[in-house]
This record gives structure tokens, sequence and C-alpha cells, in this order.
């Protein structure tokens, strides 16, 4: 359990419930700051100064930690949002009147809750719409890297209709067992792998890596250019050597 430092007398009480709650899901989780910083990607010295009531967490943060100790985003969310209302409020010098909207935007009665309901919907819809985004270029990108010699035909030749493309053999249902990931592909923590491997330990790898928020490509078992460039992604975060190979260290670091 953290032995945290008492929050400011004169913090209102309305961020000083979102603090509390953040600090004892992190708490809950039984994980560090620098674990809670690898699994969120955002920086320790950030959680410090969330934790410490010195900065406001960003929405995505707070879903982050939602997701990495199993919570309903939900009222973390609403806790948020209400948080931000205050915070914003104390940032306004009350002996420097600016006339400027974000004033009169300041002034504006408290939402309803049915309208704070519907700006979180909003928030989470546009999170969502992101990472459709992001995903959608990770997969022109790989579909470039695997067929650009295409664009060298001829433009007048007739063109083949496309095989139907076969199901990936792996799929990824992660699950945490004896304080250890495991995405249902492998169980091991010792076999190398690196470009040119195939079979389960990699499709393994590549769920752990997207487990971690970071996109090693399709789950298919390969070894390719876009899963050692997560790889190294990875392991840069969570400070291990970085040679784009999987090795005993860097399943340490994925299996948590």
């Amino acid at each position: 359990m953290s032995r945290w430092k008492a929050l400011p007398a004169e913090l209102d009480p309305r961020v000083r419930q979102l603090v509390v709650r953040l600090r004892r899901l992190k708490d809950h989780s039984g994980l560090s700051v620098r674990q809670l910083a690898v699994r969120t990607e955002y920086s320790p010295k950030s959680w410090e100064r969330y934790f410490g009531a010195r900065a406001l967490p960003p929405v995505p943060a707070v879903a982050a930690l939602a997701r990495v100790c199993g919570e309903d985003p939900t009222r973390l969310l609403a806790l948020r949002e209400v948080a931000a209302e205050a915070w914003t409020a104390a940032a306004v010098p009350e002996s420097e009147p600016d006339p400027e909207p974000e004033i009169v935007l300041s002034e504006r009665p408290p939402l309803s809750p049915e309208r704070r309901v519907l700006r979180i919907a909003l928030v989470a819809g546009s999170v969502t719409l992101v990472l459709a985004v992001a995903s959608a270029v990770l997969v022109t990108v790989r579909l470039m890297d695997d067929g650009g010699g295409a664009t060298a035909r001829s433009s007048t030749a007739p063109l083949a209709a496309p095989a139907p493309a076969s199901p990936s053999p792996y799929a990824c249902r992660v699950e945490r067992v004896g304080g250890h990931w495991y995405a249902g592909n492998s169980r091991t923590r010792q076999e190398n792998l690196a470009v040119g491997s195939n079979g389960p330990a990699v499709a393994e790898a590549q769920c752990l890596l997207r487990r971690a928020g970071i996109s090693p490509g399709g789950i298919d078992g390969m070894f390719g250019p876009l899963t050692e460039h997560a790889v190294k992604a990875f392991q840069q975060r969570a400070g291990l050597d970085v040679d784009g190979m999987v090795g005993p260290h860097t399943w340490k670091a994925l299996r948590g």
C-alpha cells in the first residue's frame, strides 16, 4: 500500500474526490508508478503530478488507468469531468477580470447530469474514432509493405479478382493468471524470436504487444518489420536493450 502525501487543505472537494479515487485504483492494482507508466504510456513524473493533485489528468490517462485496473471508466470519467470544472474555475484569478469568451463560459451554471453524461459519451466517441483511424492507417501501411510491387503493373492490364483472405489461425484471449499475462497461443517465457520467426509464440508476443498498447500489425504469427518495430518501441518504453528481438527479458516484461 502506498503512503500518499497529504493533499493540500485548500484543494477543491471535487478535485480531491477524483485524486483519492485515482490513488485507490493504483493501490488496488498493486502496480508501481513505473509499471503503471509502462502500461499506460504516461511517464512516471506525469502520474506523480496527477496523484499529487499538481496537474489534472487528461481524459485518455484516466481511461487508461481504468483499463489497467479493470475498472468501468464511466464513473471515473464523470468524476474527472466534475473535477475539470472546479480546476478551470480555480485557475481564473478573481482580481484580473478578462473580457475573453473563456470567462463567460466559466460563469455558466453547472451542467445537468444529463448534459454531463452526453459530454462524456462524446469524449468517449472521439477517442474511439481516433483509435479506429489509427488502426486503418496501420492496416494501409501493412498492405503497402506487402504488395508494394503491384504498383509496377501496367495500368492497362486487367485486374484479377482478389483472392479471399484466409482467416488468421490465431486469436488474442488475454487473461492474467498467477500474476502473468497470457494470450492463449503459447506459454513460453524463454523462446527467442526475431525477424523471420513464425508460429504460436510469435502470435503470443503480438497479442501481448497489442495488450501493452503497441500495435504489431496483424496477429498472424509472422515476425515481420511491423512486429520488429513494435518490439523495439516496447523495449524502449520498458527500459530494456532495444534490439528488436524477443528474449527472456522481453518476455518477462510482456508477461508482467
